[in-house]
């Protein structure tokens, strides 16, 4: 028996074993995933033993050297653990902007103190992250931002505003984007900055959507200190760190276009449109929805191959944008069949249960995975310049 082989047989065991059967059940609503954090409440002891024993084994980021928390798998390794995990259905123990943002980037830029200091928080669920992003202003055109830090020797007085920030008022630190520098060239001078959100003069405000819920927030920052050792990378290279986490951010983006994670066809049995045969009773629907099944198992294969360049050190680049584009249109093509699918019970806002209205809200906050993380229009830039080499406008 291969190494590989020996892997396999005992991660199979040790999944069968330890993940909790309630977190082998689909996910009713958002309060079943784990974000982690100081502040956050689990749904229910599974939840909260499953965080635990994953994190124990250095499975929350499997890929991660095992010194800063990771388990130290293989790329082959890891596949592993994917496929017997979805083998299962097993939840994911924990969803973490650190883990699909920052993670990375202290890796590649982090001094060997951040490292091993945040790092292992982030595996084990114990620290959250918000993104400090855009901003009035400065949405597409990022490196408008207005935010700055001025220099006081040990530390920056850091002053601005940051918009459209993902669950802020509930989030640890923040790492953000801050110009230290304000006569450098546009892309130069902006420093990438780790804050603590408890810190005087950083404050919240939520932004209230259509769907009812608010998982945007306003940040602000008045008069804050950040510590000098408080950066990553080079003063004025913030830019670098930039560009290497939203590659990151836009492949996770994209991965929600391949995800089981919501299935048209389910929802059509709950609404009782199927015929004698358990089909989906609508011909063109049934249709639309085989379309979709084929094309993501094609956006699978292809999200597959290119984590496999990027793990062989190929990087993943311009093909990010390519990703999240495909990615979100797949997302809310999902979205649409599964309202249809659904018919008049997809119009349901409210009800006796937790879960009802919930296939509404999430339609509605799909509309938003073309904007987040570079809209679809400049990914499409992206693409043009960068991969087709047209000549620009």
């Amino acid at each position: 028996m291969s190494d590989l082989e020996s892997f396999h047989d005992e991660t199979r065991a040790w999944l069968e074993a330890n993940c909790p059967d309630s977190m082998r059940l689909p996910m009713k609503s958002e309060k079943d995933i784990c974000w982690g954090g100081k502040r956050f409440e689990f749904a229910s002891e599974d939840q909260k033993l499953w965080l635990e024993r994953m994190a124990a084994k250095g499975w929350t980021c499997p890929t991660w050297p095992a010194e800063y928390g990771g388990g130290g798998l293989s790329k082959d390794e890891a596949q592993v653990l994917k496929e017997e995990m979805e083998r299962i259905k097993a939840r994911p123990p924990l969803i973490s902007f650190g883990i699909w943002m920052l993670g990375p980037a202290l890796l590649k830029y982090g001094t060997e103190e951040q490292k091993t200091h945040y790092l292992p928080q982030i595996t084990r669920g114990e620290i959250r992250w918000a993104q400090g992003y855009s901003e009035p202003g400065a949405g597409s055109d990022l490196a408008a931002l207005r935010t700055k830090g001025e220099d006081k020797g040990d530390h920056w007085v850091v002053n601005g505003q940051k918009v459209w920030t993902s669950y802020a008022d509930e989030c640890d630190w923040i790492f953000a984007l801050v110009r230290t520098e304000p006569d450098a060239p546009k892309h130069l001078g902006i420093s990438f900055l780790l804050i603590d959100m408890t810190w005087n003069g950083v404050s919240t405000k939520p932004i209230k959507l259509i769907s009812g819920k608010s998982p945007f927030c306003e940040t602000f920052f008045d008069d804050v200190k950040v510590p000098k050792e408080n950066i990553v990378n080079e003063p004025g290279r913030g830019w670098d760190v930039a560009k290497y986490l939203l590659s990151h951010e836009r492949a996770n983006i994209a991965g929600g276009g391949s995800g089981a994670q919501m299935n048209p066809v389910n929802a059509a049995h709950k609404s009782g449109e199927v015929d004698a045969d358990g089909r989906v009773a609508d011909p063109i629907l049934r249709g639309d929805i085989a379309r979709l099944t084929i094309d993501a198992l094609a956006f699978e294969t292809t999200l597959q191959r290119i984590k496999d360049q990027a793990d062989s050190g190929q990087g993943v680049g311009a093909k990010a944008s390519m990703l999240k584009y495909y990615g979100t249109e797949l997302n809310k093509r999902r979205h649409e069949l599964n309202m249809s699918a659904l018919g008049t019970d997809g119009l349901l806002w409210e009800g006796d249960k937790p879960e009802d209205g919930d296939p509404a809200r999430s339609w509605l906050r799909s509309r938003a995975n073309s904007i987040e993380g570079g809209t679809s229009e400049i990914q499409l830039n992206i693409l043009a310049k960068r991969v087709l080499e047209l000549p620009g406008g």
